[in-house]
């Protein structure tokens, strides 16, 4: 059984499932989206949920086990889903011809609170299981604190990068976008003032 789980460790590394995963939520968010630099915004908040759950970690005194790495790749789609829904909020209301600034702010006001009910209701459903004993407790404990411990960070740092990002990187992709704002608008106005 150990020569089995030795050459099991050697086949996969979790880099690369973490790196796929990401690739994936990438390029689902892009089909989403129909944008290739909005994604950006709403994964830049993960590396915080990652960095929470190695906090947590740290703070049990656990290591970083297959265990640990399972919550990992469910850590990622928790703090995007949490982005996703700042994200598009803001994109709709820009959209509608509000300011950048405006519909970043209003989005985030707006999916606030959904979205810190959500997690406290996800990181309070997660207690029993940093809290389990037993035969195979200690999995669950692991499972549990890494969780959690993204999550907490998740909700009370991420939150507040995720409109943050989205408002840098909508003015980068749109910088060159601006001059073309105008021309767009212009050829209606003329229109009517063509009929009269």
């Amino acid at each position: 059984m150990s020569y089995q789980e030795k050459k099991a460790q050697e086949g996969v590394s979790p880099a690369v499932i973490f790196g796929f995963s990401l690739l994936c939520v990438f390029l689902i968010l892009a089909a989403q989206y129909e944008s290739w630099s909005l994604p950006f915004s709403v994964l830049l908040g993960t590396p915080v949920a990652v960095a929470g759950a190695f906090l947590g970690l740290w703070v049990g005194h656990f290591e970083n086990n297959v265990y640990a790495q399972i919550g990992l790749v469910m850590l990622i789609g928790l703090a995007a889903k949490n982005a996703i829904l700042i994200v598009e909020f803001a994109k709709m209301g820009y959209e509608q011809g509000k300011p950048l600034m405006e519909a970043t702010l209003e989005g985030a006001r707006l999916r606030l609170r959904p979205i810190l009910m959500t997690s406290f209701a996800f990181i309070l459903g997660c207690v029993p299981l940093a809290k389990a004993s037993g035969a195979g407790g200690l999995s669950r404990q692991v499972m549990g604190f890494a969780v959690i411990g993204g999550m907490m960070m998740a909700s009370f740092i991420a939150i507040f990068l995720i409109p943050v990002t989205y408002y840098v990187i909508t003015k980068l992709s749109h910088r060159g976008v601006k001059h073309e704002t105008p021309q767009m608008d212009g050829p209606p106005s003329h229109g009517p003032g063509g009929g009269h």
